[in-house]
């Protein structure tokens, strides 16, 4: 059976259609409302942006959604992760400032920013997934404990994932530090001698005694070391090194795994909407937005992450590619644009896996409200 992805489009011409009363009307058609419950505490999950990108979702739009679940009676707040490279979001009070410098404030979004993992990423439930990559999954403590959540997400382009859409915002945006790199990484983290201050956090952390203490700096021993990156995320001056060594595929199946994970709490409790629009050719974790690769399209509203992913595609896919932009080639309406910048990824394969494991179903019905 297929799932039902509701679209609007950006034209107006009157007041009654512009994106803001579009976007309460897609939310009302696609019955949102039905996901929550009275004094829910509900997680609107989405990327803030990294300080110097400004193709994240514009918070005027956001706070169309704050508004109508409000409408429930429940207690919406927005939400993220902190993140594993080093940027304005690797802590929570750099995050929280981002956030309202990108206008998040309060005054604009009618709703309070909390970042789910803690200051230092250490608010973390473990969660069974028992998949093909991980057993358990590290999935941020106040994404898990909320009652209901509507994820908005920007669909673009991704370095590693040929494009990140509801699928990305779950596994990497409801992760842990840690549990990014878990998705990241096959390979071990590495000590930056030259960093090293010799403070032993990442030793009194570590889950299972790799780490030793040599001549006042750290040092990992490989065969105990079990990836999880704990110590990457507790090191006060980044001196363990990011590891991002894995095939694509592999990390797009990781990636799906931990979407899974991140929704295994929360049945019939979760919406989705993409927004297509600014379709840039990397994540907003960049600090800039490229030129997008297509022409602005529009928004859709699904109950299935992957259903929504694959219309957003192919709503991509069906447009003429901006020559102005990173887009090499596949500028036809039809062809691959992620492939036309991303060539050597096969970004749907997170859909055929999200559809194996029980994501979610690929066979969509495009419904278009007026």
């Amino acid at each position: 059976m297929s799932s039902k992805v509701y679209f609007i489009n950006l034209r107006a011409t009157r007041k009654r259609d512009n994106i803001q009363n579009k976007l309460r009307r897609l939310y009302d058609k696609a019955g949102i409302k039905n996901i929550l419950t009275e004094d829910d505490i509900t997680a609107i999950k989405l990327h803030f942006g990294e300080k110097g990108s400004n193709a994240f979702i514009h918070p005027v739009f956001v706070r169309q959604i704050v508004d109508k679940a409000k409408e429930s009676e429940v207690k919406p707040f927005l939400t993220d992760t902190n993140t594993l490279y080093t940027g304005s979001r690797t802590n929570s009070v750099d995050h929280i400032t981002t956030a309202i410098e990108n206008g998040y404030a309060y005054a604009v979004v009618n709703a309070p920013i909390i970042i789910a993992d803690g200051i230092y990423s250490k608010n973390s439930v473990e969660v069974e997934v028992n998949k093909k990559h991980f057993e358990k999954v590290k999935i941020a403590g106040d994404i898990y404990r909320a009652n209901s959540m509507i994820v908005l997400s920007h669909v673009k382009g991704h370095g590693m994932a040929g494009f990140g859409g509801a699928i990305k915002n779950l596994a990497m945006g409801c992760a842990t530090a840690s549990g990014k790199q878990m998705q990241h990484s096959d390979a071990k983290p590495k000590v930056i001698e030259e960093k090293c201050i010799g403070c032993t956090m990442c030793a009194k952390n570590c889950p299972v005694d790799a780490i030793s203490m040599e001549n006042g700096k750290a040092v990992i021993d490989p065969e105990i070391c079990i990836g999880c990156g704990e110590c990457i995320t507790v090191c006060p001056k980044r001196a363990i090194e990011v590891q991002w060594k894995t095939d694509h595929d592999t990390f797009l199946e990781k990636m799906a795994e931990y979407a899974y994970g991140s929704l295994i709490n929360k049945k019939d409790k979760v919406a989705y909407i993409n927004f297509i629009m600014n379709v840039t050719p990397l994540c907003d974790c960049v600090p800039w937005s490229d030129v997008p690769i297509v022409s602005d399209i529009g928004i859709v509203a699904s109950f299935d992450p992957v259903a929504i992913d694959q219309a957003s595609l192919d709503l991509i896919n069906q447009q003429m590619g901006n020559k102005n932009s990173e887009l090499k080639k596949n500028f036809e309406p039809g062809k691959d644009k992620f492939k036309g910048v991303h060539e050597h990824i096969n970004a749907e394969r997170i859909l055929e896996y999200g559809e194996q494991i029980g994501l979610g179903a690929r066979d969509y019905e495009l419904i278009k409200i007026d």
